[in-house]
């Protein structure tokens, strides 16, 4: 499967919010997307296309040395297919082009596959948010991926 990642523009938006609804219980909205590809300095967001369609998206905010995983999703019927790892490792790397020294994320512990995903890829589990997600109370476990540029 040739995956192309791409910077997430608002064309891309009606994909986007397909994966996005049927991928999170508490979906984001269109305009928090908008918000963040238009306006917000410290995010960058990319999707991934395959045929020049979207099947996949992420996005991070930078903020100092640090990268902040906001999101990522693929959709359903792409799944297991290594578009998940192609969108991580690019924000791995444009998050150590733009100068941060290391990533965080949060995951449900039912979140088996991601969990493992990103354990692959070099994150630790560091923490736990009590009761974070707010569809459920589920906890999130804290992951933190160090040296980015070694990584990138």
């Amino acid at each position: 499967m040739r995956i192309k990642v791409v910077p997430m523009e608002p064309e891309h938006l009606d994909a986007v919010m397909a994966i996005e609804n049927v991928s999170f219980p508490i979906p984001w909205k269109r305009e928090a997307f908008l918000f963040e590809i238009l306006l917000n300095e410290t995010a960058d967001y990319v999707v991934a296309l395959y045929r020049d369609q979207v099947v996949g998206y992420g996005g991070m905010w930078l903020v100092l040395d640090e990268a902040h995983i906001t999101n990522i999703a693929v959709h359903p019927d792409c799944r297991g297919r290594g578009i998940g790892r192609r969108i991580l490792q690019e924000l791995i790397k444009r998050a150590a082009l733009r100068g941060a020294t290391k990533m965080t994320l949060e995951v449900r512990p039912s979140n088996l596959i991601a969990r493992k995903l990103y354990r692959d890829l070099g994150f630790e589990e560091k923490g736990v948010r009590k009761r974070y997600y707010q569809d459920n109370h589920e906890d999130a476990i804290i992951m933190w991926l160090e040296d980015l540029r070694a990584r990138a």
